[in-house]
């Protein structure tokens, strides 16, 4: 079957046409048939009980001659094949084709009907009589047999008396030819068949003409608009003038379309807003995250300037002492001749540690300063270096050993070196405190394709495994009450995807965490990684 329904709907009622009249056109031809065989009957009849009557007195008068020549000039005429008597035992005794005069099996079709019995019948109706068979030359012959029964003026004749007990003398057997007759019924066949192609033609064409009109054409424009619904496209309207449920139908299409158009309508208003609402909230996220930034980096600047404060307190007490004692060398008329030398020792010793102050409070300083976000290019070994020279006295107090990595001839990291400080300070004072007293803690800088990697790796006590994918959620901690908020690894997370990195942690429980931080580097750097690593291979 075809997928159009107009074509499934052409299909299905020329098939019914088809099938209907076909029927109607067989019972038709069969109808006029069994009429047209039932008015022969009665005419054989009527015309063998007329030749009957017609030879009677010649029967009654023994003028077998006379009665033989009526029946032969009754056979003349057209339509009648031949003319035969049977006696009362199946004998011929006269035909008018001229065959020879013999005995006829009482079980042919002409005698059968009335000696099928032990007892033969003697009345028999009119169809019964009649019989349709083949003649000699292919034709369909038509015999009607009529029974010459023994009259009581016969049976009470002088001449030739039968007993009045034999009822039935002989047979009369008269034989149409049914050639006409089966050319009329050919001629109505072809006529019934061209009629009937006719009608299927015109039903089937009124079919295809319905179908299109009151189905396809609808139907099509319905397809088309849900086509065009399907691209989107809700200002085409379908047609309403469809009658019945086509047209209920589109007017229902409509409807849901317009409904669909303002729907859209109010949904991009809804996106529009939306998007706003979410530049909005992002900006204020941005400065959010700029705020929680700078507010963790004045915390970890608080924690550093407890150690700083322990690494200043040092040089300042020995400038103090040194001071002491070049006041006790000063005299009034100078400085003794044999204590220059000393005095100058102190002296050197005193510019060495206050430059020590200086640029210890010099990095301090520098790594106070709120980040501006405008990267440029830096050395990150010696970012790490400078890191790692404020928190060592941190390290130093806490206990653990510090092991440090960094390669040489490192390329240029275009990024902002203060807030890579403070990734570097987060990340190391974190594994200070996760590492306990005699703990190592190992500082890792090198490159690594096209960039440059910070391992930061401890042997504390690790980080459960359930804990992994929250490390960097603002506010979540693994530490004791009190020991701090959840911020640092935020911080970083932020920084480093904020410089195009990216940020990886490896932890086991008792064994200790590994942070790798991968910052990308400036692209002719990285083309030049490349073609090294391609020659080197």
């Amino acid at each position: 079957m075809p997928k159009s329904l107009e074509l499934r709907l052409i299909v299905a009622l020329t098939a019914l046409v088809i099938l209907v009249e076909a029927v109607f056109a067989l019972y038709n031809v069969q109808i006029q048939e069994r009429q047209l065989l039932s008015g022969l009957v009665l005419g054989a009849d009527q015309l063998s009980r007329g030749i009957a009557a017609a030879t009677w007195h010649s029967m009654l008068a023994d003028h077998r001659e006379s009665a033989y020549q009526i029946m032969q000039t009754i056979a003349s005429k057209q339509g009648i094949d031949r003319i035969r008597i049977f006696n009362k035992e199946g004998r011929v005794m006269f035909s008018t084709a001229h065959e020879p005069l013999a005995q006829v099996d009482k079980n042919a079709e002409a005698c059968f009907l009335c000696h099928a019995r032990e007892r033969p019948l003697v009345r028999v109706d009119v169809p019964s009589r009649s019989r349709i068979f083949r003649g000699a030359d292919g034709d369909r012959k038509m015999g009607m047999v009529t029974a010459i029964y023994n009259e009581p003026a016969c049976s009470g004749a002088s001449c030739h008396a039968h007993p009045a007990s034999r009822s039935v003398l002989g047979v009369l057997d008269v034989t149409l030819d049914l050639a006409p007759v089966d050319r009329e019924l050919a001629g109505l066949k072809l006529r019934e068949l061209a009629t009937t192609l006719v009608e299927m033609v015109l039903i089937a064409l009124f079919a295809v003409f319905f179908t299109r009109r009151f189905v396809g054409r609808p139907i099509g424009r319905l397809i088309e608009g849900t086509r065009a619904v399907s691209e989107m496209d809700l200002e085409k309207p379908i047609s309403e003038d469809a009658p019945g449920d086509v047209g209920a139908l589109a007017r229902s299409f409509n409807a849901m379309r317009e409904r669909l158009k303002e729907a859209v309508r109010k949904n991009a208003e809804f996106t529009q807003s939306l998007e706003s609402m979410v530049e909005e909230r992002t900006a204020q996220l941005r400065a959010a995250q700029r705020e929680l930034a700078h507010r963790e980096r004045l915390a970890s600047l608080g924690r550093l300037a407890a150690s700083v404060a322990h690494e200043i307190n040092n040089p300042v007490s020995g400038v103090l002492n040194l001071s002491m004692l070049m006041q006790r060398i000063l005299r009034e008329d100078g400085i003794p001749k044999d204590r220059v030398e000393e005095f100058r020792g102190y002296l050197s010793q005193v510019s060495h540690e206050t430059s020590r102050v200086g640029r210890i409070v010099s990095d301090l300083l520098s790594f106070s300063r709120k980040a501006r976000g405008e990267p440029g290019p830096a050395d990150l070994g010696e970012i790490v270096r400078r890191t790692l020279s404020l928190v060592s006295h941190k390290l130093d107090l806490a206990g653990v050993r510090l092991e440090t990595e960094i390669a040489d001839s490192l390329p240029s990291l275009l990024c902002d070196a203060s807030q890579i400080e403070q990734v570097v300070t987060n990340l190391v004072l974190n594994g200070a405190e996760a590492t306990p007293r005699g703990g190592l803690l190992r500082v890792e800088v090198r490159r690594d394709g096209d960039s440059l990697l910070l391992e930061v790796g401890d042997t504390g006590s690790g980080i459960r495994e359930e804990d992994l994918p929250r490390i960097f959620d603002p506010f979540f901690t693994t530490k004791e009450s009190g020991g701090g908020v959840g911020l640092g690894l935020a911080v970083v997370y932020g920084i480093v995807e904020a410089h195009g990195g990216t940020i990886q942690v490896d932890s086991a429980v008792g064994r200790g965490t590994t942070f790798r931080v991968r910052l990308p580097m400036p692209p002719g750097h990285a083309r030049e990684a490349a073609s090294s690593a391609g020659g080197a291979s």
